[in-house]
């Protein structure tokens, strides 16, 4: 539905169109922007390829963007590109990129240190360990929580989740108690969970109704 909004607008690129169509990336920082447009070209039709430089240095900092003309070629590319590029949706260019870069650096880095006791979070350059400048991230996974005021149907709510490529499964619950309307959402990959949860979280379903869209962990014990 949003894709195809987006598409139908043609050459007005609104701030929705920016929100879908610019990717954020992970690159190695021998990378230049002829490379970066070189592995993700496959995916569609690249707008721009822009590679962050740190401004004294002038030194790749390992982070870059990428931007389709289409949703639907960003959205492929998160899915399908390879995993050690960690790409989501960037930010809209109105949040500070700085704030933006730092946030995900961090976010990845415990990611890939989750378990560890040690509040390590990676370069210096990215992170620090005062509390103002490193704030508790929420934790990504593959599982999404859906809560709702309404009942939710099982086939609709299924429907309306499939949107995003990699769904899994879709558990509709209910409580006979308070008739409010409770899920559990599975994909493939967490960067289909993320794109999900930034598209459908507050999304109107019925109308009138805003869904809320959270992030559960997805382990071997997931009892809670």
């Amino acid at each position: 539905v949003f894709i195809a909004q987006s598409r139908a607008s043609g050459s007005h690129r609104d701030v929705e169109d920016e929100e879908l169509t610019r990717i954020f990336v992970m690159i190695p920082k021998t990378y230049t922007e002829e490379d970066l447009r070189e592995k993700f070209k496959m995916y569609g039709d690249i707008e721009y390829c822009s590679i962050i430089k740190n401004k004294t240095t002038g030194e790749s900092k390992g982070l870059g963007y990428v931007r389709y003309l289409k949703p639907s070629q960003a959205a492929r590319a998160i899915e399908e590109c390879d995993r050690s590029f960690r790409a989501i949706l960037a930010e809209p260019k109105n949040k500070s990129s700085e704030s933006f870069e730092h946030d995900y650096y961090c976010n990845n880095m415990r990611q890939e240190i989750r378990g560890n006791t040690l509040p390590f979070c990676g370069q210096p350059e990215f992170c620090s360990f005062e509390k103002n400048e490193c704030r508790i991230q929420e934790s990504v996974s593959k599982r999404l929580s859906v809560v709702s005021r309404l009942p939710l149907i099982q086939e609709q709510l299924f429907a309306l989740f499939d949107l995003v490529p990699g769904l899994e499964y879709c558990d509709v619950q209910r409580d006979p108690h308070t008739n409010s309307g409770y899920a559990v959402i599975q994909y493939s990959t967490a960067a289909s969970a993320i794109y999900a949860k930034y598209k459908l979280h507050g999304f109107e379903y019925p109308p009138g109704n805003r869904l809320t869209v959270t992030f559960l962990e997805d382990g071997n014990d997931s009892s809670e």
